[in-house]
């Protein structure tokens, strides 16, 4: 079993796609006895599914009567499941809150959906970059004049998804440790990926955000906060955003003196501005745009691929990332002085461990 902040929790966890098991990586990751249910018959645990690392299988029929009963009696000696099928499917399961909460009164019961528990659109099938479109993040990323860019299944799935329903059993875990009583957190990407937009909706209300895309601050906009490319074709990330970062910026750009560059908070300047800075920029080589700016208060950094990201120098002191059955994946974060986390294993066959978890965690294949 695990050894960080969450060794001794046991988590339930309904096999899924996406944003569930992100969330259940991460669990396990912090230590937690996270265990899979598996469709009986199935097929899961290749090498390459990085996020389903850390945890055992059970392999369960949920059509089966028994096979019912088999996940409950695990529900019961849970302190936290986690479950990602439209609203409805658990309950038709026999195995939705009521059921799980009159069998552990202290459980943590984690939903994860796109559109939520309710509303118009909670039974309607959809996917990260349309949960994304109605919170107004998708508007808002891209370059003006062209459409919306899809920024990977990061907002919506995991930022939105993963990392709010992870946060929201902790808190849970918290609260039932106090009260004795557990509680179900349903958890939608929309309602999250809107909370993650709060700042944003902040500088519009104050009139500092315009829904002009690529004409704000943080969303290249700003020609101090922005990439550019290089000589080489590649590509550097610049982000001076504050007035002495920005002189630095002026400095290694050798735009001192430029009366164009004086006023950094002139939008009316800022195409020009950029246009200029792309030239100076292209002047140069990644390479030797590092030898120059990273590691200084100019806030930089060479835009990596994923081939080029973990060997770089930082990340690699940093052991950002650890290689498990040949697979190079992202280590554990964020990191414990005390109680580290740790990967648990690699992705398990389905029903590899059925027979030892139901030993471990006290429960018959025939339950009473």
């Amino acid at each position: 079993m695990g050894k960080g902040p969450l060794a001794g929790v046991k988590v339930v966890e309904f096999a899924g796609i996406g944003p569930g098991p992100f969330c259940c990586m991460l669990l396990s990751d912090m230590g937690a006895d996270v265990v899979r249910i598996d469709r009986k018959g199935g097929r899961s645990g290749a090498k390459f599914d990085v996020t389903a690392r850390g945890r055992r299988s059970v392999a369960l029929d949920l059509k089966d009567k028994n096979d019912v009963a088999v996940a409950l009696a695990l529900i019961e000696k849970a302190d936290v499941l986690v479950e990602g099928f439209r609203p409805g499917v658990m309950e038709r399961l026999g195995l939705g809150p009521d059921q799980a909460l009159a069998r552990n009164p202290r459980l943590v019961y984690g939903r994860m959906t796109g559109w939520g528990q309710d509303g118009p659109l909670s039974q309607a099938a959809g996917h990260d970059l349309n949960y994304i479109a109605i919170t107004g993040a998708l508007y808002a990323m891209g370059r003006k004049g062209e459409t919306p860019a899809p920024p990977l299944n990061l907002v919506g799935d995991f930022g939105g998804g993963a990392l709010y329903l992870a946060m929201g059993i902790c808190a849970a875990l918290l609260e039932a440790a106090r009260s004795g009583k557990g509680q179900v957190i349903d958890t939608a990407i929309t309602d999250c990926t809107a909370s993650m937009m709060a700042m944003m909706y902040g500088f519009r209300s104050a009139g500092l955000w315009s829904d002009e895309r690529d004409s704000n601050l943080l969303d290249g906009g700003a020609p101090f906060y922005d990439v550019y490319e290089t000589k080489d074709g590649q590509f550097v990330a610049l982000g001076s955003l504050e007035p002495q970062f920005y002189a630095l910026f002026l400095e290694k750009l050798d735009l001192n003196g430029d009366p164009l560059f004086a006023a950094q908070m002139d939008r009316s300047a800022w195409p020009a501005m950029t246009a200029k800075v792309a030239e100076v920029v292209k002047t140069k080589t990644r390479a030797e745009w590092n030898a120059l700016m990273e590691g200084t208060d100019v806030c930089f950094a060479p835009v990596l691929s994923m081939a080029e990201a973990p060997a770089h120098a930082h990340n690699a002191a940093r052991k950002a990332f650890v290689e498990l059955d040949g697979v190079v994946q992202p280590a554990p974060a964020p990191r414990f002085s005390r109680t580290p986390g740790e990967v648990q294993g690699p992705p398990a066959p389905t029903g590899a461990h059925t027979e030892a978890v139901l030993a471990d965690w006290g429960v018959s294949l025939r339950p009473s």
